[in-house]
């Protein structure tokens, strides 16, 4: 039987609370899930979205899918009327779209409450509007909405369902968790006994919410039951908890079951497909998610770094390049020898055999982080500590003689207040004192230091602060609490984090600045001046 996977971050994913994808978004989204190789992309709706409409109207002349095919979505005909004169089911004709997916309610309450309708109409609704979908030379999906709640209430109603789309000639009916309550061991007992009452031939689909926190394992519970077509969202976007991530569904289908799902290199981009839609969608991506998140083989405890350091697979559920992934090493007080060491190779230092470096950056790391730092985050900041106990100092680019910011407000409560920062430092042979002026002290010191260093450093001029981060550690002293601050800075092709702790959020944010610039121009080849 052949086996479908079918997207539908497009229309369900994009009801996630914050979401909002343009006509653009969905039009740079749609060959992104087309390179990762599902075969269904669920575009939206058209006839009763707008932008839905607009963007099937584009996509016919701009989008060339090598793998995959549109669906529109849309609702089978209102009661008391006939599919032909419907417009909204016209509307998805119009779409041109190959395949039509057709929600349909599975559930007699549903049915007699939500559509005020008989519970023999509502069948006849399904059945005509997918017979005259598949007359127009449409593929038709059809999802069983509420099909398991309906079905716990009165299975032979969503029984009846499903059966009317198949006998109208719906290519595949999708089983609905709509409300996301399900369990695995319901999920199979149900789809048994629906494949017992609609025969071995007919394609039966799996669509589960994340309500529960059981889509993923809900959808894997129904493909063992002989469902033959899974949907789901890319990082599991939607309402209310999510749909099911259609990413771990199909890495778990194909790496650990064995099956081969995804056209062309599949999941072998997952991570990197994972994240380029998390920056069109403007949702940060989730650092622990299952297979492609940064986290997900980031190992931080010694005594996994000393196994991994003689076989990764000890403490690895798969090769994490199958995904496009790959293993990190983090530094942190629980570092041992064998972390430090696995890190430094990370980012290109040969620390073995060498001791004496890997007992002072374990020592020293352990310490730094008993006094608030983490190095979990902070890669750059972890070097410039690992170069300076092997090299005896860190890279002198630069001498800090002083610095100072003021804040100053004229007026009252409401007038925005101006910053303006001094830095006194040495570099190039020269003493150099540069103001700046930013919507705040840190922003303002920023500004100092990159005049300051811009005169010997014309390189800084590519470096950017991309995400700052303030943490407040000892939250219990109040206003003179230990404060953390993390900073990202990127050169327009890669990005890196340092870290600074203080006794104020200036203080942390000073040192961390200082270690970004050092950092940036070691690594863009520049030699200290």
């Amino acid at each position: 039987m052949t086996f479908h996977v079918y997207d539908t971050t497009l229309r369900d994913g994009a009801q996630q609370e914050g979401m909002n994808l343009s006509v653009a978004d969905k039009l740079a989204i749609a060959p992104l899930l087309d390179e990762l190789g599902v075969g269904f992309i669920e575009g939206g709706w058209p006839g009763a979205v707008p932008k839905d409409t607009e963007f099937f109207r584009r996509a016919a002349k701009q989008l060339e899918l090598k793998n995959a095919v549109l669906a529109a979505f849309g609702a089978t005909r209102k009661a008391g009327t006939r599919a032909v004169d419907d417009p909204q089911v016209r509307a998805l004709v119009d779409s041109e779209a190959p395949v039509v997916t057709l929600v349909a309610k599975a559930d007699i309450r549903h049915a007699e409450r939500a559509l005020r309708t008989t519970g023999d109409e509502n069948l006849a609704m399904i059945a005509d509007t997918v017979a005259f979908l598949v007359r127009e030379g449409r593929r038709v999906v059809l999802d069983a909405e509420h099909f398991f709640d309906g079905y716990r209430f009165d299975a032979a109603y969503s029984t009846a369902a499903v059966l009317a789309a198949l006998e109208a000639g719906a290519e595949v009916v999708t089983l609905c968790d709509t409300n996301g309550g399900m369990v695995p061991t319901w999920v199979t007992e149900i789809v048994e006994a629906t494949r017992a009452a609609v025969g071995p031939d007919p394609i039966l689909g799996m669509h589960a919410h994340n309500d529960s926190g059981c889509a993923v394992a809900n959808t894997l519970a129904a493909v063992d039951a002989s469902v033959a077509h899974v949907q789901g969202t890319v990082n599991g976007y939607g309402e209310r908890t999510g749909n099911a991530d259609l990413l771990t569904i199909l890495a778990n289908l194909e790496l650990k079951d064995g099956r081969r799902l995804l056209a062309g290199e599949g999941l072998r981009d997952a991570t990197r497909i994972s994240h380029a839609i998390a920056e069109i969608t403007n949702i940060t991506p989730f650092a622990r998610q299952p297979y492609v998140g940064v986290s997900a083989f980031a190992h931080k405890a010694g005594i996994h770094a000393s196994a991994i350091k003689v076989d990764p697979d000890l403490y690895q559920h798969i090769d994490p390049t199958l995904v496009g992934n790959d293993m990190r090493m983090l530094v942190s007080d629980m570092a041992g020898r064998a972390s430090i060491e696995l890190k430094g190779r990370e980012l290109g230092f040969d620390l073995a055999g060498q001791g004496d470096v890997l007992s002072r950056v374990t020592n020293r790391v352990k310490d730094a982080e008993a006094n608030g730092y983490t190095f979990d985050a902070a890669d750059a900041s972890f070097e410039l500590l690992l170069r300076e106990e092997m090299d005896g100092e860190r890279p002198r680019y630069f001498q800090v003689e002083s610095w100072r910011t003021i804040v100053e407000r004229n007026g009252g409560r409401g007038t925005p207040a101006t910053a303006e920062a001094t830095v006194k430092l040495h570099a190039g042979g020269e003493r150099i004192v540069a103001t700046g002026e930013g919507n705040g002290p840190v922003n303002a010191l920023d500004q100092a230091l990159r005049q300051a260093l811009l005169k010997v450093y014309p390189e800084l001029a590519a470096f950017e602060l991309i995400d700052f981060k303030v943490r407040i550690l000892d939250q219990e002293h109040g206003t003179d609490a230990i404060t953390r601050v993390l900073i990202e800075t990127t050169d327009g092709q890669t990005s890196w984090s340092t870290v600074g702790v203080g006794p104020n959020i200036i203080e942390a944010a000073w040192e961390a600045l200082t270690d970004s610039s050092i950092y940036g121009l070691v690594h863009a080849g520049v030699e200290p001046r």
